[in-house]
Formats: structure tokens, sequence, C-alpha cells
């Protein structure tokens, strides 16, 4: 699988799709998906970001590189205390890969281990890829494995991944995220909804590989989940200028100290009440957390962004960035456990 990933940091489980599978507009693949087509067997357009959102992306770097960093080490640092040196880090593609990359890295250093790292796809309603899976317990004992990703927003993934892995004998289904709001990760970096710099771009900041792929006309019995290699994207490239930065941001001392000042309400609760708020007909049409409300800007068709205030430009920027290019609506609601939340327009 052609990517702009560095073979020594991740071995890349996924079938190239690239020439084979035509993008659809974002209006036209939310009509499929919102009258019973799945999103993964459609592949969405990514457009060349702005030049004011670049520069945008660029201050959220500078801004969180030491939190992003911080907790990177707070999740290496715990999945070593949990399965040691011979850890098989399998990150979930395609969120999940250049934070895969990053704990490998910190492991590396801290630790002097050279943990294996595999990303593969998960798709929600779908489940784990089970060749991907079959590779990797031919190789690696299943105690061994962490599974990795970004963030967690409503916790779907997390839950997909709980019913995937009950197939397999010594299979943890614990997930790693950096961000966590709601409260349900095995291990996670913070349960602070913060900006993971990464989040506000897509392929560019990962390797530039497409969200994976299952399309039955295109997947084969034995295949691999598949993605698209975006050619057209690579002067936009950043995966690696994320990385580093990342890297040379790595503390010395890691304080593994929850943060006890962040509000404490269910997630499930907030979001439901968000749904009675605006009559939304569908819980799956609302992405809460800085990294979801990122996405539905980037890839779906939103129709509102809520955020906890208006003037937060140091967390939010992108968001009032994307929201006025797309002329979404921004409302101020009062979220506890998020910073932000998309809302996707019904059609």
């Amino acid at each position: 699988m052609k990517s702009a990933f560095l073979e020594s940091d991740v071995t890349i489980l996924l079938k190239d799709l690239s020439g084979h599978i035509t993008a659809s507009g974002v209006a036209e693949r939310e009509r499929l998906i919102q009258n019973g087509g799945h999103y993964s067997e459609t592949l969405a357009v990514e457009y060349e970001p702005s030049a004011e959102y670049l520069r945008l992306y660029q201050t959220a770097l500078e801004r969180f590189a030491v939190k992003t960093a911080h907790a990177v080490a707070v999740v290496a640092e715990k999945i070593y205390a949990l399965r040691g040196r011979g850890a098989v880090i399998v990150s979930l593609a395609r969120a999940g890969t250049p934070i895969g990359i990053l704990i490998k890295r910190y492991a590396a250093a801290k630790f002097g281990a050279d943990w294996t790292h595999y990303t593969i796809s998960i798709i929600k309603d779908k489940g784990v890829d089970q060749n991907a899976m079959r590779y990797i317990l031919e190789r690696h004992t299943a105690t061994d494995v962490q599974f990795v990703d970004g963030w967690i927003g409503k916790g779907a993934i997390a839950r997909e991944l709980v019913d995937a892995t009950r197939r397999y004998d010594g299979l943890s289904p614990s997930l790693a995220v950096l961000s966590d709001p709601p409260r349900i990760a095995g291990v996670r970096g913070t349960v602070e909804d913060f900006l993971i710099p990464s989040s506000c771009l897509n392929a560019v900041v990962s390797g530039l590989l497409s969200r994976t792929i299952l399309n039955q006309k295109l997947i084969g019995k034995n295949d691999f989940h598949g993605t698209v290699f975006y050619e057209n994207l690579a002067p936009f490239n950043r995966t690696y200028e994320f990385i580093d930065r990342i890297v040379e941001n790595f503390p010395l001392n890691v304080n593994m100290e929850p943060d006890e000042s962040i509000p404490i309400d269910g997630a499930m609760n907030e979001i439901q009440r968000i749904k009675d708020d605006f009559s939304i007909p569908d819980i799956n049409l609302i992405k809460p957390g800085v990294g979801e409300a990122t996405r539905v800007l980037l890839r779906r068709l939103p129709w509102k962004l809520l955020v906890y205030r208006r003037d937060d430009y140091v967390n939010l920027g992108h968001l009032y960035r994307l929201a006025e290019e797309r002329s979404v609506e921004i409302s101020i609601y009062p979220l506890k456990n998020y910073r932000a939340c998309g809302v996707i327009q019904k059609i």
C-alpha cells in the first residue's frame, strides 16, 4: 500500500484501491448514507485545504504541540505498564495512524522498546478487518496487542471494537486514545476535549490516505479493507511536519494525575439533550467533540456547529473558519463534556 508514511513507522494492512473508485461529492454521498447506504462503500472528495485554513492549522500545531505530546507520553507510559516491551500497537486507520507512530516513537525514546505497529480498518456497523486481524494474530500473541485511535466522540468505534474482539481469545478490546471526553477508553491521555492538531486535516496529515473503504465490488473475501492514495495532495502533505513537531515536544517528566477540574456529566445524557433541544431525528447526526466536529465540517453536510462559547479562538478557531467557508450556523450551547459538537444536516 503506497503512502507517505515511512515503512519503519508502520505496516499498513490495507488494499490499494487507487484508480478503482470514483469520489462522490459531499451532498451526493450524504444522500446515499441517509437513504440506507453505508459510508464505507463510497469515497468522499478531499479538497485542497485553503491557504487561510492551513495558516489556522499551523497556529493550532504551535499551540497544542506540547499538550498533544504530553497526552502521547501518558498513553505510551500506560501501554508500557500494561504490555511491556513486547507491545504490538494496532492503530485504527486513518486518524489513529499518526498517533500510533507517535506512541511507537515515544516508547523507543523512553524505554528503548521497538514496538511493532500496524494500522488496520475498523468500520462502524461492519466491524474490524478480520483478514488484517488474522494476519496480526498469526505473528503475535493476542495479549500483546493494544488498539490505538486519536480521540473518542460518542464512543461508537470503541463499542464496535468490543463487539469485534469477542471472537478472538486473549484479545483485549481496550482502546487507547489521547482525548476521551466521555471517559470510556481503556487507556487515555486526558478526558479534556482538546484540539489534537491532526484532527484539523484529513489525508494531508494521514500519509495521504483516504478513510477506509469496504465495498463488496472492490474488496474480495481474502482482501484487507481498502483505501486510496491521494497523489494529487502530495504538495500539501503535512504528515511528518505534525509527527516531528510532537516528537520534539515529548516531555522529560510525565504527570499521570487526572485533571479533576473538568466537569463531569454523562456524555450520552448531553448528546440526548442536544437531540431533544434541536429536534434532531437521529442521534447519528450528532458528532460531539472538537475532532468529530471538524470531521463533520470537512467531509459531511453540516447543519449546525454547537460551541460552548463563541470567543474561544484558541481551541476552536479552525472550526469557526470552516463554518464560515461552508456557511454553517454557529450556535452557543451549554456543553459540559465537549468544547464543540457538529450536527449533520438531515436530508
